[in-house]
């Protein structure tokens, strides 16, 4: 009987700890996603570039031009291929469509 209660307790523990962690991650992502907001549009396509150059410039050339349409479909691409986050997808987007 005492096992059980052992294994109880210890399941509960790492559930609570997995919680505190996932509440944790969740309001570092809503800071994270204000302090994108805050960023000014030049900014953001700045940041755009510096993203491009440091995981698309190697095999590609900095497009001109693209539609917005073409742009997103280019930018999901390399976020996958880059795994970018949200916030180096959204400047990227920036940059590649001003």
């Amino acid at each position: 009987m005492k096992n059980f209660e052992l294994v109880v307790l210890g399941c509960l523990t790492i559930a609570t700890a997995r919680a505190a962690a996932k509440a944790n991650d969740s309001s570092h992502s809503q800071s994270s996603s204000q302090n994108s907001s805050k960023m000014t549009q030049d900014d953001l396509s700045k940041r755009g570039q510096e993203v491009f150059k440091q995981n698309c410039y190697r095999c590609h050339q900095v497009p001109e031009g693209f539609s917005p349409s073409i742009s997103g479909t280019v930018a999901k691409h390399m976020r996958v291929r880059a795994n970018l986050s949200a916030d180096d997808y959204k400047a990227l987007m920036k940059f590649l469509n001003p």
